[in-house]
This record gives structure tokens, C-alpha cells and sequence, in this order.
């Protein structure tokens, strides 16, 4: 195939050309000649990985000397603007106010085949000795007045032509960036993985396409014709092969079968209901035809490095293999690359009508130990196998015949029944399964029906009794609708019994959550065993379908080795008793100490929503409070600046305006604003808390402090010392910094001014089909220290997982093209907070899953690279990429739990326990690193995986910046479990899906355009596409710009 395109804007061209190479990927080259009339041979990707460039919110006035595009009249307002002689690395500056040729203009090139090179075909910046002097002067005076555009296409439209081309399928040619050896710092131990070795099998593997005919949509259909195919001809037409199948369009053996392509016919016939009528029997029409040979060669070569991509189809024949056994077993219901079944614990109710079953999860992975089969421990909600009737009571929680249902009743039923299967139970052993499609709007007594052509009616409850002698009791309560929702059926409730096997996949109440929590809940000896134990149980190697492929799978836990990095010193105020801490076990306290940066509250109130606590209890909580702040080392005024009052939750708004109003008449007009709102909440407040965060910060501008009733009345010092660590960094302080960052001891951050991302996109619950996924990212405003983090929240397309931004284009009538978004924003920040140029850039990036790393950093990496690029044509900071996993399946056991030197109090392996070996990727860099101590069950490591890195980290720096700055989280003393940016991210965007209005958070947004104008500005905005045919998402409402300025998130 041949593609090529040209696009003329201004000048500049853009030209591709797609070859597909023998295996099946597509080269391309991008090649950008700017309006400078030069060009650098530089190469880096510039591929966007979705189909439309969406606009920012962002508009800035401008101003400058000469002819510029809009991009750099823009520039010159912000702090980067100015007159220079150009970027501190060498080879990227521009002239300074010269006439001549501007800046060279960049060539990207992305270039690919069926294997990856050997070495990183993308650009990785070069690397300069850091020259504060020099930086200085190139952030002074006017830019050159033949400045080039920004860097990628200067039209977004053009853009969006060639990403519907550009699809990430041909991220394939990049690579990751290859293991820049292993780690040694820390100490060495031994510990033991959920990991099993898999032993390469020497056969050939075989796929077959099926096509069943006529088609039906069940896997469960499917895999009994295929079952019955293979009972009846594996003798024969099979030639003596056992085929696993995935239950869709493939088939595969170890080894031909004795044809290309055959046709069978399968007979399936229903089961005996016990009636001795006639069975139902249904024909199929199947045809088996070779498709491709699964490589296992190249999946050899890959695990000993010497391919670069993992051959994914052979990885998924052995999976499906594996499956083949326990997805054949009647009590076992497979849910994604689990297995849940009764038999594998003790069931456990959840409430309303669902309880816990135990399972185990399964996956062949690649490691650098060969294949793994990594096994581990799972529990889900399913919907008890019950009487729908004792199902209803159980939902309502109440005796259901002491009164008739409300509407509110019949709402809550219907939502919670609609598509559940459920079986009839008034036909004796003939068990008819049906799904639940609604409720009937009338009750039972009321519902007739025709029952032959004359139109003669009958009642459900009469025929029902003459048909089958059942009497229904509950006559007053609709009946279930079921089947097409044209023609539905009607079944009494009191016959219809729910199916087993169901998984409930819709949101958890909090009793819900916390009852599955505890049935999870295992300490790492006990987890270790249910997984050895699920192994021996599982019985690979008797298996038919392991043996008939070759595949051998070890019966032991595989051992590690592993190192247990120090904790680093933090560093406290002078005036505290200790100035300097060192954390032991994951742990400190404040006893003693006093927060290194204080933060400033001159005025400050509290409101009190909790009618159970008194005006005098509030008042001496508050003042406990303040004194606490006071003796922490904040600069704290003792007496509120209005009285501390009571109010009721649903004056909930009238209040807090009015709360506010007051306070603004006491202060002077040169500093009206108020430092701090302190507010008591009832334990159980529902909808009460977000509704205040939302006021307070996107209508207010306050920053507010919530404390429960339960914590007033107790009154505990170490609650209220936690509570300030967060009312102090909200106001603007720092609670603690490392030690080596203060002396410039980190390495690579503390060579030149480094800006720490984090990035996050949390998603809505199941069920939830219209709401808006919400983006975060926050990134340090401090150096050397980044320890403090300003965020920024975004709305964007449902389960949209890029975040789409990061940076923006759109048209403004007067200055043209204008660029921004997140991170231009946040760079623009850090320059003002700090007074420096970010030279480097690490971006963590939280929830990505394998299947998208080549997407996201294709996109996201480009959006950093143009937001860069916005602000100064050649400037081009260098980019770490780390993607931080927490939702895998990897747990790490001490080699001996009875060793209290390897083990911590809850009995888990110590925090700073890092493995880069064996189990990791055979060849590409990450790390697993547990950096938090144990609290209770198994504590999970994050999976740290480096996408890209023009920073050049060794392995040690890299994970011991990372587990030194889980010492730095803000809202406790303790290190956490994944790096503080990726966790403020996730905190923001949490705390962003408070500021949908409850009534429209589940359905209707309004217009892109109108949501733009009322989500522009730092801290919150929506995503607007500059594709009409994207759909529109509601804006988030604008942060106040006194809490931008904060994390307020905490």
C-alpha cells in the first residue's frame, strides 16, 4: 500500500508517505518545513494518537515588535517571552535580534517494520551542562521577529486529516526504551513472586478460523457445538488433535489437522426437562479453515531480547489453552482472565441481595525468567441465587408484604433486576431461563392478556391457575417483564427464581465495598498459600489441554531477588526539637518537629453541619485545632474572623454565601480573602461534602477543612496532627522536604531545574454511560525541592483515556491561532513560582494499561512536545515518561515470614523493596517497587514502566527518586504506595467529579462551544473538540484562582 499527502499552510508542508512492510506494520515519515525556511535534521514523533486535535479554552493577550504568527504574540506575555541568544543546549538557539534565518524548523521521523530496531528510532534530546547565567538571558527582553511557528502542523484541521490516517497501529515501529542494566543500591534479599515458569513448548502451534452458522452471540452455544464437533470427529476428521477455542472465530492445535478447510454439521439438543416431551434440537452449520501458524520462534527470540515486540498471538494461543480446562468446569464462571466459582471458598453475603465469591486470576506473561503464569488470588460480587421475591426483600430491606411498593420501591427494583437472568420454577424440572427486561407498570391482578384470534382476554393470575394450578399470592406487585420488549412475556415474581452465576457488575454501595474488602482482606503468609494451593489444585500438568500443547508449568513460587532501598532524611524546621527525621519502617511522626515551610492563616471561620455537636464543642475543637496548627509551626491567627456557628445541611449553600459575605465586611479591602474555612460534618453526610467543596472552590474561591463528628468529640493529637499537615499545605506551606534535595544530592533532578508531572484519567462507574471521564495532572511549582504540586482538572469524552488537554489549539478572531492547555500552563507556573526554565521534565503517568502505552505516549508525549513549543520554538526540555501501574496482579512474599528482619509489623515484605529482575520485562525498562509499609492484607508494589527517557536515568536513580518521593507525600507520615503526583492527580480528578451538578452528572451536557467559554483558565476547563461530529462534554465549573494557586485537592 501507498499513501501519500501534501497540506500547504503558510508555507509549511507536511508530506507522508505509508509503505506496509512485510509485516503487516506501516512505515512513515513526517517531515515539517516551518515558515523559517531552514530545517534541522532532529527526530522525535510527533504522532497524536486520536482522530481529532481538540481546541483549548486558554486565551491570553499579546504583544511584540515585528511580524508574528499569533502563537508568539502570546509568548511575549508570559514569562518565558524575551531576548536572548538563544536555548542554553547547544544547537538549539536561536539569533538574537538578527534579521537573518530564525531558528531551524524540526524533522520528525518515525520509521518502522515488522521487527523494531535495535536501537530507539525516535529522538532522544541531547544533553548539555546546565548555565543558569545563560538561561537568565534567554528569558529577557523581545524574541527575534522572525521567530518560526509553533513546532507540528500549524493547522489543527490539517492535523486531524492526517491522524485519521495515522493510526496508532504504526506506533508498533517505536521502542521503549531498552534496561539501562539492573539496580544495586539497597539491601539484597530473596523474595518470593506469584509467578510460576512456564516452559517453552517445541510444538507447532496451529490456527483455524470457525464460522458457525446460523450465528449466535452466546460463547456458551458456541463452545457446545465446537465440544459436540469435537467429541464426534477428534478421532477422525480431527486426526486424534484436543483444539482449545476461544469461543468467537478461533480455533487452535498443536500441530495440522488433516485438512485446509472443512465443513461439519452439529446437531445440539436441549436438555431433559424431566417431561418426556420432545426435546428442542437445533442445527449448526460449522466450517473450520486454517488461517496462520502461531510463532513460537519469535516469542523465543523475544524472550531472550533478540526481538524487540512480543509476538502477541503466540501469547494469546497459550492463554487460551490454559482457559480451555476451567472455563469447561460447570461451577466455574470465567470473568475477564479470572475464574470464580462457589466450590473455591466460603460464599460471604454483601447485602442487598449479593454476596462474595472467591476466584483466582490467571495470565501467561513474559518475563525475564521466560514464560510466567502469574497466578493470584480474587474475590467479586454476584447476585444470590435466590427467589426473586426473597431477593426484593433482601433489596428493600424489609418485610415486602407488610406494605405495598412506592415508586420509589419499584424504581429501585427495576434498575436492580433489569437483565438478570432468572429461571421458572412453577413447570417442575423443566427449568425455562429468561432475562429480565423490566417491570410491568400495572399490578399482577390487573394484567390480562389475548389468547387467541377472536381476541379473548384472560387474566395472568387465571391462567396461571388454570394452566399450571399455581396460585399467585402476591397479586398487588407487578410482574417481571421478560424477552423482547415488543411482544414481552409476564412472570409472576413469585415464580421466577434468580440463576447462579451471575457477576453483579454495577457500583457498590460503601456497605457493599467494605463487606468485600474484608472477605479480600488476607495476610501475605495466608494469600501465599490460597495461590500455592489454587496451583496444585489446578493441576497443570494433568491437564489434557497443557499436555496436549507442551506447556509445563512449575508448581512453585517463583523466587526473586530483590533489594530494600534506604529511607531517605527528611528535613523539619530549625525550631523544631528535630530538625532532620529518618523515617523507620515506611513511618514517623510530627512529635517534636515543625513543618519546614509554615503556611499563613489570617483569617479564618468554621460552619457547623452536625446537629449532634454543640456550639461549645465546636469552639473547643476549633481552638485545639488552631493551637495544634500554632505548635506545628504555622502562622495561624487564634481567634476566627466570625463567629463559629450552627447551621442545617440543606441550608447548605444560603449559609456558606452569607458565611462569606460577613467575613468579607471584617477584612480590609486591600486583602479580602479567606485564608481558611473549617467545617463539621455529620458522619453519614451524603451529597453534603461535595456539594461544599464544589462552592467553596469553583464559586467562593475558599479553601475549606472538613472534619467528621466522630473526630470532634474524641479529640484525638494524632488525628489533629494529620489534619494540619493537610490545612497547612492547603494555605500554601510545605510540611517536609528531602534532605538530598535541599543540598542538590539527587541526581539528575538536582543538576538543572526539573519539573515532576503527574497525570491521571478517573472514569465513570459502570453503569454510568454518559458521564464525562475526568483528567488531572498536577506538577511541582518548587526546585529543588518539588515537593509542592499545582493541579489542573479537565472533562473529556466518556472513558476517554488520553488526555486530550494537555495542550490546545483554537481560533481567536483577533490573534489567530492561540495555544494552551495543561501543561503549557503548568510550565508557565513553575517559571513564576520558581524564577527558572524547567530543563527536564519527568512525567509519571497513573492507570494505563499495557494494551495502551504505545497510544497514550504517542499522544500525550506529543502534547508535551508542542505545549513546549508554544512557549519557545526551539525549546525542548528533556522528557522522562514513566507509566505507574497499580492495578496488576504481581505480589511479592518474603522468602521467610517468620524472619522479622524481612518482614514489617502487618507481616509484608519491607517498604523500599524493589525488583527489576527476572520477573520484570525481558528487556525493556521497569521495576516493581513495594515503597510503602503493610497496614493490613497483602500490599501490592506499584509497576513502574519507563515509555520513554531522554534523561538517561540509570535503574538506581530512577527507583530511588521514586520511593524517595513517596516520603514526600503531603497528607500523612507515612511513605504511600505510589509516587505523590501520580496520587495527586488522582485525588484532583476525584475531587473534580464532586463539581458535576448532581442532576445533570448522569445525563445531558451542553454545547462545545458554550462549555468552553465557561471552563477557560488555569485549574479547570473541558475538552473541546475541533471535530464537529465529536460529542459535546459538559465543562467542569472555573477553580478560583486563589485555590489554583494550592493543593486544594488534599
Amino acid at each position: 500500500m501507498l499513501l501519500f499527502a501534501k497540506v500547504n499552510k503558510r508555507n509549511s508542508i507536511v508530506k507522508c508517505d505509508f509503505k506496509r512492510s512485510s509485516g503487516c506494520h506501516l512505515k512513515f515519515r513526517l517531515f515539517y518545513f516551518l515558515s523559517c525556511g531552514a530545517m534541522v535534521r532532529k527526530r522525535r514523533t510527533d504522532l497524536p494518537g486520536s482522530s481529532d486535535i481538540p481546541e483549548s479554552q486558554e486565551a491570553s493577550a499579546g504583544r511584540g515588535g515585528g511580524q508574528r504568527p499569533p502563537y508568539q504574540q502570546q509568548f511575549l506575555q508570559s514569562p518565558y517571552g524575551g531576548r536572548g541568544r538563544g536555548h542554553p543546549r547547544g544547537g538549539h538557539g536561536g539569533g538574537g535580534r538578527s534579521g537573518g534565518r530564525g531558528p531551524p524548523a524540526q524533522q520528525y521521523q518515525v520509521a518502522g517494520g515488522s521487527s523494531r530496531p535495535p536501537a530507539p528510532d525516535l529522538h532522544q534530546a541531547t544533553q548539555s551542562a546546565y548555565h543558569p547565567a545563560v538561561e537568565q538571558q534567554a528569558y529577557g527582553g523581545a524574541s527575534s521577529s522572525q521567530d518560526p511557528g509553533p513546532v507540528g502542523l500549524s493547522d489543527p484541521t490539517n492535523q486531524i486529516q492526517l491522524q485519521q490516517q495515522i493510526l496508532p497501529a504504526s506506533s508498533k515501529s517505536m521502542r521503549f526504551p531498552l534496561r539501562p542494566g539492573k539496580g544495586i543500591n539497597g539491601t539484597k534479599c530473596i523474595v518470593k513472586a506469584n509467578h510460576f515458569f512456564a516452559e517453552l513448548p517445541d510444538k507447532d502451534f496451529h490456527q483455524y478460523d470457525v464460522t458457525i452458522t446460523p450465528e449466535v452471540t452466546s460463547r456458551g452455544v458456541n463452545r457446545a457445538v465446537i465440544q459436540q464437533l469435537v467429541n464426534l470427529y477428534r478421532e477422525s476428521h480431527l486426526g486424534k488433535r484436543l483444539p482449545a477455542y476461544d469461543g468467537r472465530k478461533s480455533l487452535y492445535t498443536a500441530g495440522p489437522l488433516p485438512f485446509v478447510s472443512k465443513e461439519f454439521r452439529i446437531t445440539l439438543v436441549d436438555e431433559d426437562d424431566g417431561q418426556g416431551g420432545t426435546r428442542r434440537e437445533r442445527d449448526f452449520k460449522v466450517v473450520i479453515k486454517f488461517a496462520a501458524r502461531a510463532d513460537l520462534h519469535h516469542l523465543a527470540m523475544f524472550l531472550q531480547g533478540r526481538q524487540a515486540d512480543a509476538p502477541q498471538e503466540a501469547l494469546q494461543v497459550l492463554d487460551i489453552v490454559l482457559r480451555e480446562l476451567p472455563t469447561k468446569r460447570p461451577s466455574y464462571c470465567p470473568v475477564g482472565r479470572s475464574f470464580y466459582s462457589p466450590d473455591l471458598g466460603t460464599r460471604q453475603p454483601l447485602g442487598d441481595g449479593l454476596e462474595s465469591w472467591r476466584g483466582f486470576y490467571q495470565s501467561i506473561r513474559p518475563t525475564q525468567m521466560g514464560l510466567s503464569l502469574n497466578i493470584d488470588m480474587s474475590s467479586t460480587a454476584f447476585i444470590e441465587p435466590l427467589p426473586v421475591i426473597d431477593f426484593v426483600a433482601k433489596l428493600l430491606n424489609r418485610d415486602v408484604s407488610a406494605r405495598p411498593l412506592s415508586d420509589a420501591d419499584r424504581v429501585k427494583i427495576k434498575k436492580a433486576l433489569r437483565g438478570i437472568k432468572v429461571e421458572v420454577t412453577h413447570r417442575g424440572n423443566m427449568r425455562r431461563k429468561y432475562r429480565i427486561s423490566g417491570l410491568t407498570s400495572q399490578a399482577t391482578r390487573e394484567l390480562t392478556f389475548r389468547v387467541d384470534e377472536r381476541g379473548t382476554m384472560k387474566s395472568v393470575v387465571e391462567y396461571f391457575r388454570e394452566t399450571y394450578g399455581f396460585v399467585i399470592q402476591h397479586t398487588q406487585w407487578p410482574c417481571l417483564q421478560v424477552g423482547n420488549t415488543q411482544r414481552p412475556n409476564y412472570l409472576p415474581m413469585e415464580v421466577c427464581k434468580i440463576v447462579q452465576g451471575q457477576r453483579y457488575s454495577k457500583r457498590l454501595n460503601e456497605k457493599q465495598i467494605t463487606a468485600l474488602l474484608k472477605v479480600t482482606c488476607q495476610r501475605p503468609h495466608e494469600r501465599e498459600k490460597d495461590i500455592h494451593d489454587t496451583v496444585k489444585h489446578n493441576s497443570y500438568d494433568k491437564d489434557p489441554y497443557a499436555v496436549e500443547f507442551g506447556i509445563k508449568i512449575s508448581p512453585n513460587l517463583a523466587q526473586v531477588e530483590a533489594r530494600v532501598l534506604p529511607a531517605p532524611w527528611l528535613k523539619y524546621h530549625d525550631s523544631g526539637r528535630e530538625k532532620d527525621c529518618l523515617p523507620l519502617v515506611g513511618q514517623w511522626n510530627m512529635m517534636n518537629k515543625r513543618v519546614v515551610n509554615g503556611g499563613t492563616v489570617s483569617s479564618w471561620t468554621c460552619i457547623n453541619f452536625a446537629r449532634n455537636i454543640q456550639d461549645i464543642a465546636a469552639r473547643n475543637f476549633c481552638r485545639e485545632l488552631v493551637q495544634m496548627c500554632i505548635t506545628s509551626g504555622m502562622d495561624f491567627k487564634p481567634d476566627p474572623i466570625v463567629p463559629v456557628i450552627s447551621a442545617k445541611p440543606d441550608q447548605l449553600e444560603k449559609v456558606l454565601k452569607a458565611r462569606y459575605h460577613d467575613a468579607m465586611q471584617r477584612l480590609p479591602p486591600e486583602r479580602r480573602e479567606l485564608d481558611l474555612l473549617i467545617v463539621l460534618l455529620p458522619d453519614n453526610n451524603g451529597s453534603l461534602y461535595g456539594d461544599l467543596k464544589r462552592i467553596c472552590e469553583t464559586e467562593l474561591g475558599i479553601v475549606s477543612q472538613c472534619c467528621l463528628q466522630k473526630h470532634v468529640f474524641k479529640l484525638n493529637k494524632q488525628y489533629l496532627a494529620n489534619v494540619v499537615l493537610k490545612i497547612n499545605v492547603k494555605v500554601g506551606g510545605r510540611n517536609t522536604v528531602l534532605r538530598d534535595a535541599l543540598s542538590l544530592r539527587i541526581p539528575i533532578v538536582s543538576e538543572r531545574p526539573t519539573i515532576i508531572f503527574g497525570a491521571d484519567v478517573t472514569h465513570p462507574h459502570p453503569g454510568e454511560d454518559s458521564s464525562p471521564s475526568i483528567a488531572a495532572v498536577v506538577a511541582s511549582q518548587d526546585w529543588p525541592e518539588v515537593t509542592k504540586y499545582a493541579g489542573l482538572v479537565s472533562a473529556q469524552a466518556h472513558r476517554q483515556e488520553l488526555i486530550q488537554d494537555l495542550y490546545k489549539t483554537w481560533q481567536d478572531p483577533v490573534k489567530g491561532t492561540v495555544h494552551g492547555g495543561m501543561i503549557k500552563e503548568l510550565l508557565i507556573s513553575f517559571r513564576k513560582a520558581t524564577g527558572q526554565k524547567p530543563q527536564r521534565i519527568i512525567f509519571y503517568r497513573d492507570g494505563v494499561s499495557e494494551g495502551q502505552f504505545y497510544q497514550v505516549l504517542l499522544y500525550e508525549l506529543d502534547a508535551i512536545r508542542k505545549a513546549c513549543a508554544s512557549l519557545e520554538s526551539n525549546y525542548q526540555p528533556t522528557v522522562t515518561f514513566v507509566v505507574v501501574q497499580k492495578r496488576h496482579h504481581t505480589r511479592l512474599f518474603a522468602s521467610n515470614h517468620n524472619d522479622r528482619r524481612s518482614v514489617d509489623k502487618s507481616g509484608n515484605i519491607l517498604p523500599g523493596t524493589v525488583v527489576d529482575s527476572k520477573i520484570c520485562h525481558p528487556t525493556e525498562f521497569d521495576f516493581y517497587l513495594c515503597s510503602h509499609a503493610g497496614i493490613q492484607g497483602t500490599s501490592r508494589p506499584a509497576h513502574y514502566h519507563v515509555l520513554w527517557d531522554e534523561n538517561k536515568f540509570t535503574a538506581d536513580a530512577l527507583q530511588t527518586l521514586t520511593n524517595n518521593l513517596c516520603y514526600t507525600y503531603a497528607r500523612c507520615t507515612r511513605s504511600v504506595s505510589i509516587v505523590p503526583p501520580a496520587y495527586y492527580a488522582h485525588l484532583a480528578a476525584f475531587r473534580a467529579r464532586f463539581y458535576m451538578e448532581p442532576e445533570t452528572s448522569d445525563s445531558g451536557s451542553m454545547s462545545s462551544a458554550a462549555a468552553g467559554r465557561g471552563a477557560s483558565g488555569v485549574g479547570s476547563r473541558n475538552t473541546r473538540g475541533s471535530s464537529s461530529s465529536a460529542p459535546a462534554v459538559r465543562a467542569l465549573p472555573q477553580l478560583r484562582e486563589n485555590v489554583k494557586r494550592v493543593m486544594f485537592y488534599c
